[in-house]
């Protein structure tokens, strides 16, 4: 028990710093009114395929977020869908979890591509990005997660046998992503590069 408060305790603390950053430099309404929109398509996204297991665009939508606005948004993005579409699917002590996870995705994605993205210089290197921060990011969060809330016993065994086991599953959700990422990238980049330029957000 004492591990899932500490974890809990350290992922909330590692969030209020971007929520201050975004807060500090007074954001339009415009553009608040930008991420509140994209949440929702994320939130929706996650919905319509609640019938494939593990099977999601949300990733792939929280990294375009990322690309498009800035790692500001990624992280909102991230962090408030995880919240929000959990109100549908159930929230638990795994729910910071996948906030945390999520933003940082969004996060990393904001910081690496949103400043010289082009689609025909960066969509295979996206996909691939998008590919490693499911695995490598969001799944080893969660499969720490999972073993932090589930078992009682912390070992280096235990880790290893949720990392394991939790392959098939990150591989089918990178997949989802890529293709995701495959099929909107380019689209979504450009409205939200318009939406920029129309309303100087």
């Amino acid at each position: 028990m004492q591990y899932y408060i500490i974890s809990l305790i350290i992922i909330v603390l590692s969030m209020i710093p971007f929520f201050l950053m975004f807060e500090r430099r007074r954001p339009q309404a415009r553009e608040i009114v930008l991420i509140a929109v994209l949440v929702g398509i994320t939130v929706l996204a996650r919905s319509v395929f609640f019938m494939i297991p593990f099977f999601k665009p949300m990733l792939a939508l929280v990294i375009i977020s990322g690309i498009g606005m800035g790692y500001e948004t990624g992280v909102l993005t991230g962090t408030l869908s995880a919240f929000m579409s959990n109100f549908i699917f159930g929230q638990g002590p795994w729910t910071p979890w996948q906030m945390f996870a999520m933003g940082m995705v969004g996060f990393l994605a904001g910081i690496i591509f949103s400043k010289k993205y082009t689609y025909e210089k960066y969509k295979y290197v996206v996909c691939i990005f998008g590919l490693i921060a499911t695995v490598v990011i969001y799944g080893v969060i969660m499969d720490t997660a999972s073993v932090l809330m589930y078992t009682g016993n912390i070992t280096v065994s235990s880790f290893a046998a949720a990392y394991i086991s939790g392959i098939p599953v990150n591989i089918i959700h990178a997949l989802s992503t890529v293709l995701f990422l495959a099929l909107l990238q380019k689209s979504m980049i450009k409205k939200l590069n318009r939406i920029k330029t129309k309303y100087q957000i």
